[in-house]
């Protein structure tokens, strides 16, 4: 679990509460990507209802409970999924039973704000029935039980995200889980097309209204250097340079672009996070995404925002809806923290066009402090020519 960080510069109004807070980001987000009134008050609706009496309480008390969605315990996050071809979508992650520490109780709070969402969303829990013995035991283990996401969408029902822990039975347990979830959803050889990891962090499922709802599946790699990224994400057809690219940028200037020594270069704070996504009950992915937490590689979010900055313009992208949106976040100078800017994410999806996606903390609890960078204490570098 990651410990709280010291506060850093207040980014709350006196007298606020958690659901304050939360909607007035949303409103102002909302507001940047082109959500209507009536959207934004629906979807603020759903959030406040999700988190129940934890949107009631004070800031000015410390968080309810330890939740792992972010580093200084809020239980919302935002994110910003860029595409060359179309507005920037705006989505919110909750954690609906964030007030409850059991989480087998987090898990039951969650699975009834599903249900408690509108009609016509088309929000069916069966998929969920289908898995509840893997993911919701009794004594529920684990960081967390059960998250959602909303894929807002102006004038149409959002598209909705559901994530569950793998290792809810423990984490011996966490591949016989999603091998016997992958095979009752369909999918019953896809667990031997996951490439190797140190572990399953989420098991994902799309509900309501999407196209080709997809079965996510998210695999941990400590120590991943952009040789490693592009291997993983060979079979998903992704072009072997806008890999390399994307983690050289978003892992930091101290990983030189090209072949040699200097691809061999490590994450070895925080692990990377690949996506393998399954549809229509085929063995193999049809979705690769490779997530960076780039919070940990940069000395504080302007960092983060120049590097995000470079990606977007590199992928065709406008970065101008990004900046934006920090600024509807917080007051704070970029340069006050590192965090608001949590995950950039590179994600390939079959006929589809690539998107880069940025994960934006809600900090309502904390400002995580800048930290210290150097080549040696962000990446570790292997010198290929003084290996033994």
């Amino acid at each position: 679990m990651t410990a709280l960080p010291a506060p850093g510069i207040p980014t709350t109004e006196p007298g606020s509460t958690l659901g304050d807070h939360v909607l007035r980001q949303l409103r102002r987000l909302g507001a940047t990507v082109g959500l209507s009134e009536s959207d934004i008050a629906l979807y603020g609706q759903v959030l406040l209802d999700s988190l129940a009496g934890a949107a009631r309480r004070p800031l000015s008390l410390p968080p309810a409970s330890p939740s792992f969605l972010a580093d200084d315990h809020t239980p919302v996050e935002f994110s910003l999924a860029n595409t060359a071809d179309g507005t920037p979508a705006l989505r919110v992650l909750v954690e609906p039973g964030w007030a409850h520490r059991d989480m087998s109780d987090s898990a039951r709070a969650g699975l009834e704000a599903l249900r408690a969402m509108p009609a016509h969303w088309g929000v069916s829990t069966t998929q969920l029935d289908l898995l509840h013995d893997l993911f919701f035991p009794t004594a529920a283990k684990g960081p967390m039980a059960l998250w959602y996401a909303l894929d807002l969408r102006p004038g149409r029902p959002p598209g909705v995200k559901v994530y569950m822990n793998p290792s809810a039975a423990g984490p011996e347990q966490a591949a016989r889980t999603v091998g016997e979830s992958l095979r009752r959803l369909g999918y019953g050889q896809s667990l031997a097309e996951l490439p190797p990891g140190a572990g399953y962090p989420f098991l994902a499922l799309d509900l309501g209204a999407w196209e080709s709802p997809r079965t996510k599946v998210y695999v941990k790699h400590p120590r991943l250097s952009a040789d490693d990224a592009c291997a993983l994400s060979r079979a998903s057809g992704a072009p072997e340079a806008d890999i390399r690219y994307f983690f050289q940028t978003a892992a930091g200037p101290h990983l030189p672009s090209g072949q040699g020594p200097d691809s061999t270069a490590r994450l070895v704070r925080r692990p990377a996070l690949t996506c393998h996504s399954f549809t229509d009950g085929e063995i193999a992915p049809s979705g690769f995404t490779l997530h960076i937490p780039v919070r940990d590689y940069v000395r504080e979010d302007e960092d983060a925002l120049e590097r995000a900055t470079s990606l977007l313009a590199q992928f065709g992208m406008d970065p101008g809806v990004l900046k934006r949106c920090l600024h509807a976040l917080t007051r704070r100078q970029l340069s006050d923290g590192a965090g608001l800017i949590a995950y950039l994410a590179l994600v390939y999806e079959r006929n589809r066009q690539p998107r880069i996606t940025a994960y934006l903390s809600s900090e309502a609890y904390a400002v995580r402090p800048p930290q210290e960078q150097s080549p040696q204490s962000t990446l570790h570098l292997r010198n290929a020519l003084s290996s033994p």
